[in-house]
């Protein structure tokens, strides 16, 4: 789905208001590269991942949900933000990653997309590794940085429009050097901030951004129940969901991914990954 350009305020921004949220997630092993050489973590055989055709004069696209009547099916994403100026946190030595909920979606075998910024990737290569070769999982990109691409987004830096496509760029880089095989041609905005500006510098890099439609507010919360009701009651079919796994910033989550994924599933609801979300909407490959 292609959405009109906007600002989402999202969990995520607001822990980027207040500090740099670090969350862990997954990755896939099984697609194709981008067609540009940068935005991939390595060469794989296997049909090209689907993404959606550009947008008015020829922008990134932006899919915010699937289908929604093309089956029951949602998508769990999970950020793995992690800003280059952490700050006192990660001085004192504050691990930023959730083993707790990667177990969990293996052992519940959950379908998953995270996206990950090339500075968790750098700081947590043998997880970052680990995840990008599970093919329960796919990577997806979150920027280097973590650095905002429009002004006034939650408290995070700005990085300038010359520097966006770059930084996009050095993500996939560290996804390399840590040993993803291969991340997906998607991109998460930091905070969810993004115009049509960075919708523009985006374009060469050949990728879909990737939003959300249902918000955990798992972020900072100690209430699992509280998410797991905020989730289960903005889910509808096609349904992106964005998720934390930051045990300082989202200790919660883990609970919250065992409460609802039973439930969903009672629902009737299959978890998939967004990569099978944009391809049941007719993206091409």
């Amino acid at each position: 789905m292609i959405t009109p350009v906007r600002r989402v305020t999202t969990a995520c921004a607001l822990v980027a208001a207040l500090s740099a949220l670090a969350a862990c997630g997954a990755g896939d092993t099984t697609r194709a590269p981008l067609p540009a050489p940068s935005a991939t973590a390595a060469a794989s055989p296997g049909p090209r991942p689907p993404t959606l055709a550009p947008g008015p004069a020829g922008m990134t696209p932006v899919f915010e949900h699937g289908s929604r009547g093309a089956g029951r099916s949602v998508a769990l994403t999970f950020d793995a933000d992690m800003t280059a100026d952490q700050g006192p946190r990660a001085a004192q030595g504050e691990r930023f990653d959730n083993p707790g909920l990667i177990a969990a979606l293996r052992e519940l075998k959950v379908p998953a997309t995270v996206f990950m910024t090339g500075r968790w990737a750098e700081q947590y290569p043998r997880q970052a590794r680990s995840i990008g070769r599970d093919p329960l999982f796919e990577v997806a990109n979150h920027s280097y940085s973590h650095f905002a691409f429009t002004d006034h987004c939650y408290g995070l830096r700005t990085i300038g429009e010359e520097r966006m496509r770059a930084d996009v760029e050095r993500a996939y880089s560290a996804f390399r050097t840590a040993g993803i095989r291969e991340a997906m041609p998607y991109f998460r905005f930091p905070g969810g901030c993004y115009d049509r500006r960075a919708l523009k510098a985006l374009t060469p890099v050949g990728v879909t951004a990737v939003q959300w439609d249902v918000v955990s507010g798992d972020a900072f919360a100690t209430d699992a129940a509280a998410v797991a009701r905020e989730v289960l009651n903005g889910v509808r079919p096609g349904s992106v969901v964005v998720l934390h796994c930051t045990r300082s910033a989202a200790p919660t989550t883990e609970r919250v991914v065992r409460s609802i994924v039973p439930e969903l599933r009672a629902k009737g609801y299959r978890l998939v990954k967004v990569s099978q979300l944009i391809g049941a909407a007719g993206g091409r490959r």
